[in-house]
C-alpha cells in the first residue's frame, strides 16, 4: 500500500529537501514564511495537507529559529488536518544535552523531544544522534539512521592498505569498534581530558598507528579541536595518513582553519548541515557526501509500511 504523501521543507534545509524530493519522485511542497519587523515569523502551507502523510525536512542546527520553525510547521500541519506528520531531522540539535552531568542544568534533548510531542508529531526520522538513548526521550517512533551506510562503502572504495579505524575520544569507541569489526581491521582510541567544554587539556593514543592509514570516525565535528589534535598526534606517532569521517559538519569558530592547518589528509562529512561558501573557501580538505538518497529511500519505505532495518548497517 503506497500511502499518499507530501514532502515539505523548512527554510534552513531546503537544499537537502529538494534532493530528497527528487529521489522520491515527488515535488517539494510550497511553504511560505511570513516575517514581522521584530523578528517573529510564521510558516504556512500554501497547499492542502488534509488527510495526507506529511514529511517536514529540517535540521535543527543553530540558531534556534530552525528548531522553532520546524515546531511551528508541525503544529500548522496538525491544525490543517494532516493524517500523519513525520519530522525528518537529519541533524538533531541539542543532542549533546542528553543528561545532567552537573547540578542545576537542563536535559535539553528531552525538552526538545517533549516539544515535538506537544506540537503533534507522529514520527521522527533522524541520523546519528549524539547519544543513542535519546530515542527513548520520544513518545513516538524514531527512525534512527546511521551514516555508516554511506561511509563504509566510501572507505572500501578508497582501498586503503594497513587501515586502522580510530575514535577521537572514548565516547566514540562503540562506533569505531563497529566500523573496525565490519571492515575486519584494527582500532585505535584517543583518550582526552577536558577542563572546560570545547577545550582539550591533554590527549593520548591507545593502539598502534605507526605505518597505518588511519580513519577517524565521529558523529559530529564542531570546533575541530579534538579531531585535529588527534590527527596531529597520530601523524607524530608515524601514521602514513590520517583521514576523518564525521556525519554532522557543525564547523563553528575557527574549525575550518584548524582542519586546513592539521595533519588531516581529508575530512569527509555529509550534507545534514549546509556548508557556506565562506567555510568552503577556508579549506580544501573537506569532501561532502549526500544523505538525500538514503532519506528518500526510508521515506518510501515508511509510505509503503515496509521495514527499514536494511539501512542499519552498524550503530
Amino acid at each position: 500500500m503506497y500511502e499518499s504523501a507530501k514532502i515539505f521543507s523548512g527554510t534552513a534545509t531546503r537544499y537537502l529537501a529538494e534532493k530528497i524530493a527528487a529521489y522520491s519522485g515527488e515535488r517539494l511542497g510550497e511553504v511560505h514564511v511570513s516575517r514581522f519587523s521584530d523578528g517573529e515569523f510564521q510558516p504556512s502551507f500554501e497547499e492542502t495537507v488534509r488527510g495526507e502523510l506529511v514529511f517536514i525536512v529540517q535540521s535543527t542546527f543553530p540558531p534556534t529559529d530552525n528548531l522553532f520553525e520546524l515546531l511551528l510547521m508541525v503544529d500548522a500541519a496538525r491544525r490543517a488536518s494532516a493524517k500523519r506528520i513525520v519530522a525528518v531531522i537529519p541533524y538533531f540539535g541539542f543532542a549533546r544535552q542528553d543528561r545532567k552531568d552537573k547540578p542545576r542544568v537542563s536535559i535539553g534533548a528531552k525538552l526538545v523531544a517533549n516539544m515535538f510531542t506537544a506540537a503533534g508529531v507522529d514520527r521522527i526520522m533522524t541520523m546519528d544522534l549524539h547519544a543513542d538513548q535519546i530515542q527513548g526521550f520520544f513518545e513516538v517512533p524514531v527512525d534512527h539512521l546511521f551514516a555508516s551506510s554511506i561511509f563504509l562503502p566510501h572507505i572500501k572504495d578508497m582501498e586503503l592498505e594497513d587501515l586502522v579505524i580510530a575514535a577521537p575520544d572514548t565516547g566514540g569507541t562503540k562506533r569505531a569498534n563497529a566500523y573496525a569489526k565490519h571492515l575486519g581491521v584494527d582500532m585505535a582510541i584517543c583518550y582526552k581530558q577536558r577542563k572546560v567544554a570545547n577545550q582539550v587539556e591533554s590527549m593520548t593514543v591507545i593502539g598502534d598507528v605507526k605505518g597505518k592509514n588511519v580513519v577517524l570516525v565521529d558523529d559530529m565535528i564542531d570546533t575541530a579541536g579534538t579531531l585535529t589534535k588527534a590527527a596531529d598526534m597520530m601523524a607524530d606517532l608515524g601514521a602514513t595518513s590520517v583521514r576523518a569521517m564525521c556525519t554532522h559538519a557543525v564547523l563553528s569558530g575557527e574549525a575550518c582553519q584548524r582542519i586546513e592547518a592539521s595533519a588531516l589528509t581529508e575530512l569527509i562529512v555529509t550534507d545534514t548541515i549546509p556548508m557556506s561558501d565562506e567555510k568552503k573557501a577556508l579549506t580544501t580538505k573537506i569532501q561532502q557526501l549526500s544523505v538525500a538518497q538514503l532519506f528518500a529511500d526510508v521515506i518510501k519505505r515508511v509510505r509503503n509500511h515496509e521495514s527499514i532495518s536494511s539501512h542499519f548497517i552498524i550503530a
